[in-house]
């Protein structure tokens, strides 16, 4: 298996969500903003915990805000 690449609906998910703030965002799940920005743009791969966390804020199931797929 290749590398794997993360990708997420967190952007599409915030607007939906009454057009929610990566800080909002940050606050409601006890991160930075920075590290939201970095998770939008694949830039970093959150924990397992984080993910669940965020998917709860959207009352998403995780594969709904989360994607995995092979970057070769």
């Amino acid at each position: 298996m290749g590398k794997l690449k993360i990708t997420n609906n967190i952007r599409r998910l915030r607007f939906d969500a009454d057009e929610m703030t990566q800080k909002e965002l940050a606050e409601r799940v006890g991160v930075t903003r920075q590290t939201i920005v970095a998770i939008e743009n694949a830039k970093y791969s959150p924990t397992l915990e984080l993910a669940i966390l965020i998917s709860r804020v959207f009352d998403k199931p995780l594969e709904k805000v989360f994607d995995i797929q092979d970057a070769s």
